[in-house]
């Protein structure tokens, strides 16, 4: 039998080697496709040690088989897209906020939840897509102006059922309130040339081909169709320039509520949000960086400089309910 000191030894060396055991995996659950993440994750294992193992499916699955799993968790970070997505998560209660200063010195304040519960990791901006045969830069301006009149039967729109677009309503409501904001949906509404589309590739395709002159995209949608087919007749505008900017929105991550290895999650939280992850996240789907010392990718970049809505992002989450009821109202479906 060993000597109470030397039992109290072994113990904490026994501790020690199975807490080392548990941090060389961190479990990501990830609404996110394999391709766009694993080059990051890679990276990390390759640097750390640390192996990174996810699993991806849709965030509402997701976020609910965390809360199924409770305390039995098998995940230590929720990776999703859109600020509303990561905000209900926060609201149900299956993340956990902790703070960091090398998070908070990489990513400015609205890319990042408020109570410390998740951060945004890259960009995308919701913005103008026009056809470059049929419109001038100089007929556009704003979002709101896709309501008036000179856009009848000419603007595409994707599904009011996404949370891009919820989130987009949101900041509307924010900026307009709820009555000037239900105008400006029902204009859109009445200016669609056809049915709303169930995806952004689907309205740059329909502009491309003349179905219609212009319509509301995420920019890496455009990104991805260009790089397909790089005599594409659709440009991207920035619009609200001389107001409130152009709407952005994130991919973003945060800490399970019983997350396994805390500590190791963390590290990899506060990696991701460095210049040498950065590069990686946002150029494999052509996003912009979060953190705003870190250049976006020669293919991004050469779309031009916009001026961003500094509205904090988790305004899309607060008022999703809202937005959803107001786009109902609308018509929009």
């Amino acid at each position: 039998m060993l000597a109470p000191k030397r039992l109290l030894t072994a113990l904490a060396l026994s501790f020690m080697a199975s807490t080392a055991h548990a941090a060389d995996e961190v479990v990501v659950y990830s609404s996110r496709i394999d391709e766009l993440i694993k080059p990051v994750f890679d990276a990390y294992t390759a640097k750390t040690g640390v192996k990174i193992k996810f699993i991806t499916d849709k965030e509402a699955p997701l976020m609910q088989r965390i809360k199924a799993e409770g305390e039995n968790a098998s995940a230590d970070l929720l990776l999703t897209v859109d600020a509303g997505n990561l905000w209900q998560a926060e609201k149900m209660g299956i993340l956990q906020p902790f703070t960091s200063r090398l998070i908070d010195a990489n990513i400015p304040p609205q890319y990042r939840s408020s109570a410390h519960a998740w951060t945004g990791l890259s960009l995308r901006a919701r913005t103008l897509a026009y056809s470059s045969e049929r419109v001038k830069p100089a007929d556009l301006s704003s979002y709101e102006a896709l309501a008036d009149k000179q856009w009848e039967g000419r603007l595409c729109l994707r599904t009011a059922k996404k949370v891009y677009n919820q989130s987009l309503t949101a900041t509307l409501i924010e900026v307009h309130g709820a009555e000037k904001t239900e105008q400006i949906l029902k204009g859109w509404v009445g200016n669609l040339s056809t049915d709303v589309f169930s995806d952004d590739i689907a309205v740059l395709q329909a502009i491309n081909a003349g179905q219609c002159d212009v319509g509301i995209v995420n920019t890496y949608y455009y990104g991805r169709l260009h790089k397909q087919n790089p005599n594409l007749a659709v440009k991207l505008f920035w619009p609200n320039q001389g107001d409130r900017g152009v709407h952005v929105n994130l991919s973003g991550i945060g800490l399970t509520r019983y997350a396994p290895h805390p500590e190791a999650a963390k590290a990899l939280v506060e990696w991701l949000t460095t210049p040498e992850a950065q590069r990686i996240f946002a150029d494999v789907n052509q996003e912009f960086p979060a953190n705003p010392a870190v250049p976006p990718s020669a293919e991004v970049a050469s779309w031009g400089r916009f001026v961003p809505d500094t509205l904090p992002v988790e305004i899309a989450g607060k008022r999703q309910a809202e937005a959803i009821r107001l786009m109902d109202r609308a018509g929009w479906n």
